[in-house]
């Protein structure tokens, strides 16, 4: 038998991209700061812009494609069904927020409007800028760098290695994942697409429950070995990846101050919540 495997993995990958050689401190205040701006602007044209961006970074990454091409079809098609369902629940939110109404397909209650799929166009573009910005983050930073740069915008250190520890390990789970479900179709359990869906999401049962305790062992082992090095006895570490601020990182960090003061000022000058050109 054949075993299913899984081609994608969200995780850090070296590349050697210039992306890769800024410092994590830059690179948090980058995702940051793209968040801030995403969540202060319902701006087609900025939020365009965002994801065109966005993406231009993301191949600036060199991460292969099939790295990450699930979890961008996942993606689109959860925000897909979020724009469906925001419509079902409230059609005439958009007419609503933006004042005016142009019906296109008179339905009734669920009539459509030009103005309610702007606004979903909006909203769905909205949520789906944060992605690309997220994975060029995770994919060029290490993650004891990251903790190393939360350590040094204040984070107690406590803190930053325990998220240094959750992104280590998060590609370890997908590969007990991979084990785990490979030994379950060794021994007959079809978890292929040639069984029904609802059969599949059964089987998965048999692949939780070890993947759970393993998880647990592992915790408890690496919860062991930081008490028997004596972790958390000092009240500040040092940290073997943190770098200091080069001459790009301040660049990066200035211009990153500037386009975030500009967008702030550009929403508190807005008379408009949603920019509407028609």
């Amino acid at each position: 038998m054949k075993a299913e495997k899984i081609a994608f993995g969200i995780s850090y990958i070296d590349t050697g991209s210039a992306l890769h050689q800024l410092n994590g401190i830059t690179k948090f205040v980058l995702f940051m700061a793209w968040v801030t701006v995403v969540l202060t602007t319902f701006d087609l044209r900025l939020i365009g812009g965002l994801v065109c961006v966005g993406l231009l970074l993301l191949k600036m990454t060199r991460v292969p494609v099939k790295a990450y091409r699930t979890l961008l079809i996942a993606t689109a098609s959860v925000l897909s069904l979020n724009a469906l369902f925001m419509f079902l629940l409230a059609p005439q939110q958009g007419t609503a927020y933006i004042g005016s109404e142009t019906v296109l397909l008179p339905l009734g209650f669920y009539s459509i409007t030009q103005e309610t799929l702007f606004y979903l166009v909006t909203i769905t573009l909205k949520y789906f800028s944060m992605f690309p910005i997220a994975l060029v983050f995770v994919f060029t930073t290490h993650p004891t760098e990251f903790s190393a740069s939360l350590n040094r915008l204040g984070v107690p250190y406590k803190i930053a290695y325990a998220v240094s520890l959750t992104l280590r390990y998060l590609p370890e789970i997908k590969k007990d994942y991979v084990n785990i479900m490979h030994a379950q179709q060794a021994r007959g359990i079809e978890l292929s697409k040639k069984a029904p869906f609802f059969a599949r999401l059964k089987s998965l049962t048999s692949i939780l429950g070890p993947l759970i305790f393993s998880s647990l062992d592992k915790t408890e082992e690496i919860s062991n070995a930081m008490t028997l090095r004596g972790f958390g006895r000092h009240q500040s570490r040092t940290w073997y990846s943190l770098k200091p601020l080069a001459t790009k990182d301040w660049l990066c960090l200035l211009s990153i101050l500037v386009c975030v003061s500009l967008a702030i000022l550009k929403r508190l000058f807005e008379t408009q919540l949603f920019w509407y050109p028609f």
